[in-house]
Parts: C-alpha cells; structure tokens; sequence
C-alpha cells in the first residue's frame, strides 16, 4: 500500500499573541489533496492556529512543515501556501478583475505583465464564483458577500499546493456556499491540493472535510472522521448547544439544533 504523501504536519504547536498563548499542543497531520476542517467554539483559536500555518503568527514552540519543510522563504511560501483571511484589508480602487490577477503575481517574473495562461486562469475562477458580471466593479461598491467571493478567487487564481481558508462561507448565502465548497472540493479531489479551512457551520464541515479538528480553549478536544468528532454529546460539551446528529439521504452528516 502507497503511503500518502504529507503536505502538512503539525507537531506540538503552540502559538498566540505577545507571549500570551491562544492554541497550545495541536499535532495533526494532513496528506496531499486532504482536507481538513477546523472547528470549536468562538474564541477557540480557529483563526489563530491558521495564521500561524500560513506564516502571519510565529509560532512559539513545535515545528510547522509545509511539504517537509520548516522553514520557506517568502518566494517559496507564495507559491506553496494561499491564505484568504476572515476580514481581509482590500486596495481602494482595484476593479475585481485586477484584484483577482493579484492572485497571479507569484508566477510572474520581475517586471513581467500577466500572460494569456494567467488571464484564463483568472476567467475561469470568476465564472466558477459567479463573478463575471462584477468584474468591472471596484471592491468598494461590492457587497460583504461579493467581496468575500472576490478575495477568494484571487487566492484559487494563486493555484498553491496547500490552500488556507478562515471562514470562508461567511456573508455568503447557500447556494454561493456550496458552489464554492464544491470548487474547493474539486481542486482537492481532482488537482490534489491541500484544504485546511476553519468553519462555523458543523454541517458543512462535516459534509465537506475528511477530517476534522476540534479546538476548545485552544487546545485539540477530538480529532478525526467527521462521524467521530461530531457527536451529539461533544458538540453539547463545546459548544453548549443541543443537536441531533442526523443522516441525510446521500448519506451526510447533518448537524441541527433542537429546542
């Protein structure tokens, strides 16, 4: 049997703010093409051990290895990792499409303008995020939902090995959600690139991901198959709330509150 490659591994990362740890002990590893699903309450550094994956946060202890290595340089990184924050800081007066192509400039040389592969590329990952029509818009007149499709496309225009997404179906309505989802999936399934996103929504976590990892107190509470880690019974122990575990017709996982 093939051992399945290691795009990311985690070993007893510790990482916060200023000394002040958020997440403390996490060890996971994710195989080339995975995907792995961060959840947990709020405030149980989701967000955190992402930045620090992406190489925002130092962490301060453990060892981060991106397709083996600990340690990249900038060009290196910009290559292998494509990040797409929560709350990202967008340029005034950028139209869509020139965001989008910023997601490009790793590929180019110095002083290089952006190439018909490039220009296809971009193309087809507005109309795969349904935006097409507001490629000519400025970020500024965009609603939350659409700019947060945009900063996505310009990271899936990045086409990295290993893809970080915080949140990434926030602002968006369901079938926006899924269409991305299912995109994402795509890259995973088809072009083997690495998924850790963090998620709000346990259904689509557990509907999307293989593998989940639940933080609480910034420490790892469950990891594992989706089926596993979201019990009804964990998921009250975390999150305070009560759910019934359900199947679906397909045969996933849905997570729904009861009264």
């Amino acid at each position: 049997m093939k051992v399945p490659f290691i795009a990311l591994q985690l070993r007893d990362v510790h990482a916060g703010y200023s000394g002040d740890p958020v997440v403390q002990g996490v060890d996971v590893e994710v195989p080339q093409g995975g995907w792995l699903g961060i959840v947990g309450p709020n405030g149980a550094g989701k967000s955190t051990l992402l930045k620090t994956i992406a190489g925002l946060l130092r962490q301060d202890h453990g060892e981060i290895l991106v397709h083996g290595k600990s340690s990249l340089s900038r060009k290196e990184r910009a290559h292998l990792i494509g990040y797409a924050p929560q709350d990202p800081v967008l340029p005034e007066g950028l139209t869509v499409t020139d965001y989008v192509l910023l997601g490009r400039t790793p590929h180019l040389g110095t002083l290089a303008r952006e190439g018909v592969r490039d220009l296809s590329i971009v193309d087809d990952v507005l109309t795969r995020l349904d935006l097409r029509e507001l490629a000519g818009r400025t970020l500024r007149t965009l609603s939350g939902g659409e700019r947060q499709r945009a900063v996505l496309a310009r990271v899936l225009a990045q086409k990295t090995a290993l893809l970080l997404l915080d949140e990434p179906t926030t602002g968006l309505d369901i079938g926006h959600a899924q269409a991305l989802l299912e995109l994402v999936d795509k890259l995973s399934r088809e072009d083997g690139t690495t998924v850790v996103s963090t998620l709000h929504d346990l259904t689509l976590a557990a509907q999307y991901a293989d593998t989940l990892l639940l933080l609480d107190n910034g420490r790892v509470a469950a990891s594992g198959p989706p089926d596993e880690v979201l019990t009804a019974e964990r998921v009250e122990r975390h999150y305070s709330a009560r759910v019934e575990v359900l199947t679906t017709s397909g045969g996933h996982l849905a997570i729904v509150p009861i009264r």
